[in-house]
């Protein structure tokens, strides 16, 4: 007899309930897994300047090659720089005054004339022919007054002797009168006639060169012609019209009042090359209020006629000359959000940030106006890769070579002040930022 007992179905066994505790246990190992996930992250993405810079990373990369340049006292042309047009200071067209058939031209294109020097002439044989007939004139008139006098003289004597009367002596003089208007007249024709014949002749009125011929021999010319026959032009001495802002106005009459010479240097489109140098004469009475400028005039020797009439040129014109500031090559000065500043050299090699205020500069040097002292050594090669006490190393040869400002150069001088370029890093290292 078999006694064993059937076992129950799976399905009649009642489920267990589930644990709240281990539920709970589960969703804290999530958090744990999303944090460290986030810790992960946020260490990736964290920036490693902050942390070398903290660390010390220039100290680590060593002293930063640098160039210096010393800050000097001297003095600094203070300029204004231009577009101007050559202007001759006298330019004729010249034309006939007289119509008549032109005989000769008597100049070369391009010649050098002088006043009263002749230029060209026009066929005089009918201007010859009026002299003659106005010269006629003058002579039967002069007559016909001298006989009119002559009786006018007897007429008065026979009135004194009570035989001719008043009336007839009256009648007489005015009679005289008439032909004397008459010989006035036939004067101014002869004078006019001769005026004529000279015009025949055409002169040179200016001084200077001639330049192509308008009208060549043969040509009937009249004084109507809006050509002319040629233009003359003077060279020598020559002008320059150039427009400064209407700001610079103030000094620069304030200079011209005092009496002072304004000196003026032309260049030629590039500003590589001096073409002329001269001083201005006069500026203008007004300002142009359509571009706030306002015209000055200077004028040029031009011995050897560089400068020819309508070119263009770069002007440079020396307001004034600030003496004993202190200056520093423009390379030396950096910009940032306080304003700009310059890296000063410490006699331990490290740098220290000096703000410093602007003053004027041309262009490669610049005037401190506070903020530094003469005699500072400041950084002018490198300055990009510093920071306040950061070390520097100077090559051996720099202390040597470097002279940031220079003498002060006359005004046109160029590149005579350009910052040393010796002892600067041919190169950044490998690895350096």
């Amino acid at each position: 007899m078999d006694d064993t007992k059937p076992i129950a179905p799976a399905h009649d066994v009642p489920p267990r309930p589930a644990s709240r505790g281990g539920a709970v246990a589960g969703w804290l190992v999530l958090l744990l897994i999303l944090g460290a996930l986030l810790a992960v992250a946020w260490w990736a993405m964290t920036p490693r300047e902050a942390a070398d810079t903290r660390t010390g990373r220039f100290a680590a990369a060593g002293p930063m090659p640098v160039a210096v340049a010393l800050a000097q006292t001297g003095d600094l042309p203070i300029s204004l720089n231009a577009l101007g047009s050559v202007t001759p200071v006298a330019a004729v067209t010249v034309k006939t005054q007289i119509s008549g058939r032109l005989t000769r031209v008597a100049f070369e294109e391009g010649q050098v004339v002088k006043e009263g020097d002749v230029l060209a002439e026009i066929d005089p044989r009918p201007y010859q022919a009026a002299l003659a007939n106005a010269e006629g004139q003058l002579m039967r008139d002069q007559a016909l007054l001298r006989n009119a006098e002559i009786d006018l003289e007897r007429y008065r004597v026979l009135v004194r002797q009570d035989s001719l009367a008043r009336q007839q002596r009256d009648n007489q003089e005015y009679l005289v009168r008439q032909y004397q208007g008459v010989v006035k007249s036939d004067q101014a024709m002869v004078e006019t006639a001769r005026l004529n014949l000279a015009y025949c002749t055409i002169v040179a009125p200016i001084a200077g060169r001639v330049g192509l011929r308008l009208v060549d021999q043969g040509n009937y010319v009249t004084s109507g012609d809006a050509t002319g026959i040629v233009v003359i032009t003077r060279m020598k001495p020559i002008a320059v019209v150039f427009s400064v802002p209407e700001d610079n106005v103030p000094a620069i009459t304030r200079r011209l009042r005092a009496g002072a010479t304004l000196p003026v240097t032309a260049y030629d489109r590039a500003r590589s090359a001096v073409l002329g140098r001269g001083s201005v004469t006069t500026i203008d009475n007004q300002i142009d209020s359509a571009t706030g400028t306002v015209r000055l005039k200077a004028q040029f020797d031009n011995d050897d006629e560089i400068l020819f009439p309508n070119q263009f040129v770069n002007i440079e014109l020396a307001l004034d000359v600030l003496r004993g500031a202190v200056i520093v090559p423009t390379a030396a000065v950096q910009r940032g959000g306080q304003g700009s500043f310059v890296y000063v050299v410490k006699p331990d090699s490290t740098v220290a940030v000096a703000p410093v205020k602007l003053g004027p500069q041309d262009g490669e040097r610049v005037v401190l106006s506070s903020g530094l002292e003469a005699g500072a050594r400041v950084v002018v090669d490198g300055a990009d890769r510093l920071r306040d006490g950061a070390r520097v190393a100077i090559p051996a040869d720099a202390g040597a070579e470097a002279a940031p400002a220079g003498p002060a150069r006359p005004p046109g001088a160029r590149g005579a002040d350009a910052p040393p370029t010796e002892g600067r890093p041919q190169g950044r290292r490998k690895g350096a930022p």
